[in-house]
């Protein structure tokens, strides 16, 4: 499913970016997850990088065994030193080979870990298309990543148990639409959501 030797790191670092032009007064403001300002959508982002980075490592508990819809994530008032550091992390973990064999736990569910680096890849795309469109910012993701995210989206929409989408149900994008509105909308997301 995943190169085992693809690196996060360069979507981690797009992601950082994005999370640095987030202004106090910006932290309310609405994103495409339904019922997620962006302080919680930042929230998100800071325990599933956390959550998998320790998958990679295989350091299975509390991280790793909580359900990423248990509660609404939120910030504390570290965040915009502790963000930046858990995406680093994430992607240092990911780096080593052995992240990506065996088996291992993210969001409370026991997986292969080629599977896990596609969700991480997966979760790091899509949220960072949230955030982007939340600030009215560009977005270009890193193109590896991109690619890791369509295929695992694309392999659960067309999964007969996996219920049509990761995040809700796939909105109908054109075939020849470019591959990121392709992915979003294969997230449950409308590419043409502006804040």
């Amino acid at each position: 499913m995943t190169d085992p030797t693809l690196d996060l790191g360069p979507q981690a670092r797009i992601v950082a970016r994005l999370a640095e032009a987030v202004t106090d007064e910006g932290l309310s403001a609405p994103t495409p997850c339904p019922d997620l300002p962006v302080r919680n959508l930042l929230g998100h982002l800071l325990h599933l990088s956390i959550a998998f980075r320790d998958a990679a490592r295989k350091d299975l508990g509390a991280t790793t065994d909580t359900s990423p819809t248990e509660t609404v994530p939120d910030i504390g008032p570290d965040w915009r030193a502790e963000l930046p550091k858990a995406l680093d992390e994430l992607a240092e973990a990911w780096r080593d080979p052995a992240a990506w064999t065996g088996r291992t736990r993210a969001g409370g569910v026991d997986l292969p870990g080629e599977i896990a680096g596609a969700v991480a890849a997966d979760e790091l795309v899509v949220h960072g298309w949230d955030l982007a469109r939340a600030l009215g910012l560009p977005y270009t993701p890193d193109l590896p990543a991109l690619a890791s995210a369509y295929g695992f989206l694309q392999a659960v929409a067309e999964d007969p148990n996996g219920g049509g989408g990761i995040f809700g149900p796939a909105v109908p994008v054109p075939p020849e639409a470019p591959l990121l509105d392709r992915a979003v909308g294969l997230s449950g997301r409308d590419p043409g959501w502006r804040a």
